[in-house]
């Protein structure tokens, strides 16, 4: 299925009717500057949709789209940033764990974003055995493969891939367009 529409519904920090009115959910998550903005951009088509700060960590909110009206994609904020003061850190930690955890809300899957170049950190690590706890259906997208050097391109995978098991891994880049198909053929899923 392609995606042929894409809105910004509302940006959401607390329980809203949206969120339980029975429409499919897939949640988008990842560390701050992990490029979520750019791949939900380039999965709507839509260059503005998702907006992307010069300041990592500086969205708050769950930002909530409205896709081929059919589903939602629930941007949640990046976590991990450490320039931010520890109380704003806290409140991203807990509207995250809120809104995975915490409502009881099914979705239908959660896209875990990590720098394929970077691999897979210790909160990146936290954030997927959290996921697993709660019996999420998750695949991990390994963004910016194009920043990978080829000589150490099969080894990141490989290890990347090893870390993340049993989660299917999609590498990824925005910028050449790898990995679209297949991440749309996911979140399209009915």
């Amino acid at each position: 299925m392609k995606i042929q529409s894409a809105e910004f519904l509302k940006a959401l920090v607390d329980r809203d009717e949206i969120l339980e009115n029975g429409i499919p959910q897939v949640a988008f998550i990842g560390r701050s500057n992990v490029g979520k903005s750019s791949v939900i951009n380039l999965i709507a088509q839509k260059k503005e949709l998702a907006r992307s700060s010069p300041t990592p960590g500086h969205t708050r909110t769950i930002n909530v789209y409205y896709i081929n009206k059919e589903f939602y994609l629930v941007d949640l904020p990046g976590y991990g940033y450490a320039k931010g003061s520890w109380q704003d850190r806290e409140k991203i930690k807990t509207l995250i764990e809120w809104y995975l955890i915490g409502t009881g809300i099914e979705q239908k899957l959660v896209v875990v974003i990590i720098d394929a170049n970077v691999g897979v950190t210790e909160i990146d690590d936290q954030i997927l055995s959290q996921l697993e706890q709660a019996s999420k259906k998750v695949v991990v997208l390994a963004n910016k493969i194009d920043k990978i050097k080829k000589s150490e391109y099969a080894k990141k995978m490989k290890q990347l891939t090893e870390i993340v098991s049993p989660h299917k891994v999609i590498p990824f880049s925005v910028t050449k367009r790898i990995g679209l198909t297949e991440l749309t053929q996911e979140i399209t899923q009915k």
